[in-house]
């Protein structure tokens, strides 16, 4: 029996145990998917542990992306990023960490027909999830603007940022009016019915993504789709985040379609 896990703190709401357990049940792998809960002190001994006890594969998650970078061997993606949300016990030197948010965003906005070659792409938020989404646009060979409220901070990662710009969100309608792609790596949106984006900045053709995924729909995607525009509601990054970790540590091809059922049904 592989184990696979989520490590947090709190882990008590996630979904990924029976999106992942959706996936071993789909291809008939003798595999767990379980939470752990440290402090925040323990976080070190949590990861060593798991290693020592043969756990195959470890998801991370918020308050330890940024610790598990100093503890594994991170790769250069993650480590650009500044965190990591997997961690892979599978091979035979240590840990190895990796970040699946990047290319789970990526994944999703494909996912709903966006080319990002030469896209010019604008990320509403400078913080975990901006950074990861910055990053893999970059690297997909958008050009990316970077809006923050605080405008400091989103220079300081637009000048880590492949050709990136960093503003503050007071020139979002002019980064927009030309944009082909826009992302709230926000939570804005998420405890009460609010938008990081004025409506009329948006136009039809943008292709939008919420990080956000509760609730599903947000009033920026309601806004867009008001408009004609692309929507990508933030379940779908969640989803191919997992997918990309579930085919890291087994070398095979996610059920798609089953994680998303598992997960959408929680929703």
């Amino acid at each position: 029996m592989k184990v696979f896990g989520l490590l947090g703190n709190p882990v008590g709401h996630s979904l990924s145990p029976p999106m992942h357990e959706a996936a071993y049940d789909e291809l008939g792998l003798e595999a767990r998917y379980v939470t752990f809960e440290p402090e925040p002190a323990e976080i070190a001994d949590a990861i060593h542990g798991a290693d020592a006890l043969g756990v195959c594969g470890l998801n991370v998650t918020i308050p330890f992306k940024q610790d598990a970078l100093e503890i594994v061997d991170a790769d250069e993606l993650a480590s650009r990023i500044g965190a990591v949300n997997t961690v892979d016990f599978g091979g035979e030197g240590p840990p190895t960490g990796h970040n699946t948010d990047a290319g789970g965003a990526l994944r999703a906005l494909r996912d709903h027909g966006v080319d990002l070659e030469g896209a010019r792409a604008v990320v509403v938020g400078a913080g975990g999830a901006g950074r990861a989404i910055s990053f893999g646009l970059a690297d997909a060979g958008a050009a990316v603007s970077i809006a923050n409220r605080t405008e400091s901070t989103a220079q300081e990662l637009a000048d880590e940022v492949p050709g990136a710009s960093g503003q503050g969100l007071d020139g979002l309608a002019d980064l927009l009016a030309d944009a082909d792609v826009l992302v709230n790596a926000t939570s804005v949106g998420m405890e009460e019915d609010a938008t990081p984006v004025p409506a009329d900045a948006l136009h039809g053709d943008l292709a939008v993504m919420d990080a956000v995924y509760r609730p599903l729909e947000t009033r920026l995607l309601r806004d867009a789709a008001a408009v004609g525009a692309t929507t990508v509601d933030g379940a779908w990054m969640l989803l191919y985040q997992g997918v990309e970790a579930f085919e890291l540590w087994t070398d095979r091809e996610a059920p798609v379609a089953t994680m998303n059922e598992a997960l959408r049904s929680r929703l």
